[in-house]
């Protein structure tokens, strides 16, 4: 059940209605959201650290918040430009991003309250600085989509231990996931 990174994104792009108009609007302010990727760090970070389990992950070992942050403003601008138009260098970069939450062991539970606290906070920026309503359903989408391939790399990984583990075919694992969850 390997999952193939670009057919995902493009999935998701059809899923998100995510266009070409968007795509523009985003690399226009690639700029702008260099100039407050850093911010939306802080405000990330600062919402995880007040997390027990999430503030140990974060600075188990010295320097790793550091690298962190470094790492959060990277992958924040790269939603604005796109890396390769959104492709395959994109899609690639956003997997790995995610396996490597998994590997880490950040949880779902945490990711998605700290998107959206970014997505708030973005929210409140656009807003203080005049930027338009397209540009913020744009970020939406992209950020949305981001969090999508996370999310999907939980799921990825947890099927793919599974089957290793139990020499089940994918067919059999489907079909005992959805008896499972209707007996819940």
């Amino acid at each position: 059940m390997a999952i193939d990174p670009l057919v995902f994104m493009n999935t998701l792009v059809n899923r998100f209605d995510f266009t070409k108009e968007d795509k523009d609007i985003l690399k226009s302010n690639a700029d702008w959201g260099l100039e407050i990727a850093a911010e939306m760090a802080d405000h990330f970070y600062a919402y995880l650290g007040r997390d027990e389990e999430m503030n140990a992950i974060l600075n188990q070992t010295e320097g790793r918040i550091h690298r962190l942050r470094e790492t959060f403003v990277h992958w924040f601008h790269e939603m604005f430009t796109g890396i390769d138009d959104w492709g395959a260098g994109y899609s690639q970069r956003r997997w790995q991003i995610g396996i490597v939450h998994v590997k880490v062991g950040i949880q779902p539970q945490h990711i998605i309250p700290a998107m959206a606290t970014v997505v708030n906070e973005v929210g409140k920026k656009l807003k203080t600085e005049g930027k338009s309503e397209e540009l913020k359903n744009a970020l939406s989408k992209i950020c949305m989509i981001d969090l999508a391939f996370i999310e999907q790399s939980y799921i990825e990984v947890s099927t793919n231990a599974v089957l290793k583990e139990t020499g089940w075919s994918a067919t059999l694992f489907k079909r005992l996931v959805t008896h499972g969850a209707e007996s819940m």
